[in-house]
């Protein structure tokens, strides 16, 4: 069906194509198109858009997603070769999705994310599966290494010298636990959303093995500069409540779970505001001074509001 779709250099072929749209660009400058065959046919043209991912979301789905009770768009077509840029997959298109935040949306994926997160973790130790970020024991030496940087940003949001002590005491502690189960990776609010009344999940390339709280705190508390959240710090202990029934975590033991994620979305928001704040300097990004600048506000209440609950 998708015969000359695309071309030998791993583009869209035009000669077969009714119209085409831009949806978004990956890291590598690649972007993700909408493609039309004909006025009532449309699909997904998905290039390599991470050059580190090669051929993960194939193998993901393949391996993974066929177990899992979630709606996806099913993989048509792909191509999985040494050149990067001959690497690609068609997509079934779910239509437009709407990327929305909410505690009906949140509670779905908490529940669906606690059945992932149950898999088998050793059915994948040997799969080279990489995360899009480092690890949160590196962030946590990151921070420690540019001290003067996270002071100098405290200051001008008026954090107080008592935060700023719980938050470079929980880097210096690194009190994470060790145990890994298969994380979506980049749960951000771009990567789910309802389409055809349904919730949907997306991007699985990054999915790889880490702590529980990495998945949460995609979904809790990672800004982004397209998708601010509401302001709604109630919804946090909801979520972990939700993730505690899902996983069976005994009563006694959640006050210890959620501390540990509070300290763990701490760190993980400091290192975000140090990159933000980086984007804002060198106006490198792709994104516009306003929405990282509203995002870096997200990102700092949010480590403001789990640094508290630390306490």
């Amino acid at each position: 069906m998708f015969t000359n779709i695309v071309t030998a250099n791993g583009t869209l072929n035009d000669r077969y194509i009714l119209r085409r749209e831009n949806l978004y660009q990956g890291s590598n400058g690649r972007f993700v198109e909408r493609f039309f065959i004909d006025e009532t046919k449309s699909y997904i043209f998905k290039p390599l858009t991470n050059n580190t991912q090669l051929g993960k979301e194939v193998w993901i789905f393949e391996n993974i997603l066929a177990e899992l009770p979630l709606k996806y768009p099913k993989i048509l077509s792909s191509s999985v070769q040494n050149k990067l840029s001959n690497n690609w997959i068609i997509l079934e298109d779910l239509g437009n999705i709407t990327h929305t935040f909410d505690s009906a949306i949140a509670l779905e994926l908490t529940a669906l994310m606690a059945k992932w997160h149950s898999l088998p973790a050793e059915r994948f130790s040997n799969t080279e599966l990489i995360g899009p970020k480092p690890a949160i024991e590196e962030m946590a030496n990151h921070i420690l290494q540019n001290k003067e940087k996270v002071f100098t940003i405290f200051r001008l949001h008026n954090i107080s010298e008592r935060l700023e002590s719980i938050l470079f005491s929980a880097c210096t502690s690194k009190s994470f636990s060790a145990a890994k189960v298969l994380c979506h990776g980049d749960l951000h609010q771009g990567n789910f959303g309802y389409a055809g009344g349904k919730t949907v999940v997306l991007d699985w390339e990054h999915c790889h093995l880490n702590i529980p709280n990495w998945d949460l705190f995609h979904l809790i508390d990672m800004s982004h500069p397209d998708f601010p959240k509401p302001d709604d710090h109630t919804l946090r202990n909801k979520i972990l409540d939700c993730y505690c029934e899902e996983t069976q975590i005994s009563v006694p033991d959640r006050v210890k779970f959620k501390q540990e994620y509070y300290l763990f979305s701490a760190v993980f928001s400091v290192w975000m505001m140090l990159l933000i704040q980086s984007d804002l300097d060198n106006q490198s990004a792709k994104w516009t001074a306003e929405q990282l600048s509203r995002q870096l506000k997200e990102t700092i209440r949010n480590l403001v509001e789990c640094a508290e609950e630390i306490i």
